[in-house]
């Protein structure tokens, strides 16, 4: 299993983070990808992947702090994402929903990074929040230039996940999906099941049984299991595939046979 979105530098994890990393192996996480909101996030990820074999991180700047992309951090990223276990741009993206920064601001920031992922050939991860069709007309653009990506916790219909994943993208679903009648699960259970990667966004967005309590990448285990039953598979089945995915869109493995 791989969590494929998760914030373990976060303030939440202090004094418990590398349980935390224990508990994710020993269930059968082999594979964490720690997501970079801004400057000093993206330098810890880096830390945590330098740690951890099992840890890649991703370098960018989220939406809420767009205000903060200027000349000198873009450069910043260019840096760090030279790393070796840097395997994507993100989380970037657009977020109406708290409107912490201007939608002006947060439209230029996501261009200049989307810029800087294709000038690198990194995939990105897309944050979207209440701001779908400007995200997409944004992506749309940069498409043919950029080697895929992840929208990470998808927020759209089905139309909207198929529209996606005609760009070369893939979607990602979280804990969302165990949740009462949740929008992710109908779009989960329907979408092409090679077009689909797993997450917990942890310390967010708990997954039932555990919903109210800090998340963590174990419980990642518990949307493999929902995203089986939803599909109507063997676990093993849906681990495999969900699995590749997630290695070819972040480039862990060169070559896959079969």
């Amino acid at each position: 299993m791989i969590d494929s979105h998760c914030h373990l530098d976060f303030d939440a994890f202090d004094g418990r983070r590398e349980q935390a990393i224990r508990d994710a192996n020993r269930v059968g996480v082999h594979t964490i990808i720690n997501i970079g909101v801004d400057i000093p996030t993206s330098e810890r990820s880096i830390e945590l992947a330098e740690q951890y074999e099992a840890i890649y991180a991703t370098i960018g700047i989220h939406p809420h702090d767009a205000k903060i992309l200027d000349d000198q951090a873009l450069n910043q990223l260019r840096r760090l994402a030279t790393h070796p276990k840097v395997v994507a741009i993100g989380e970037i993206g657009l977020d109406y929903y708290r409107n912490l920064s201007p939608h002006e601001v947060q439209k230029t920031a996501f261009q200049k990074q989307l810029e800087l992922a294709a000038e690198l050939n990194k995939p990105v991860v897309i944050h979207t929040r209440e701001s779908f069709r400007d995200t997409v007309d944004i992506v749309t653009r940069y498409a043919d230039r950029l080697p895929g990506g992840i929208f990470h916790c998808f927020p759209g219909t089905v139309e909207d996940a198929y529209e996606v994943i005609a760009m070369g993208f893939v979607i990602s679903v979280g804990g969302v999906i165990t949740f009462n009648k949740a929008k992710m699960a109908t779009v989960a259970a329907e979408v092409p099941l090679d077009k689909i990667v797993l997450e917990t966004d942890s310390p967010y967005l708990t997954p039932v049984p555990f919903r109210g309590k800090q998340n963590q990448p174990a419980y990642v285990s518990y949307v493999y299991k929902k995203l089986a039953e939803l599909r109507n598979l063997p676990l093993s089945e849906v681990e495999t595939q969900v699995d590749r995915t997630c290695q070819k869109v972040y480039r862990l493995v060169e070559t896959f046979e079969g």
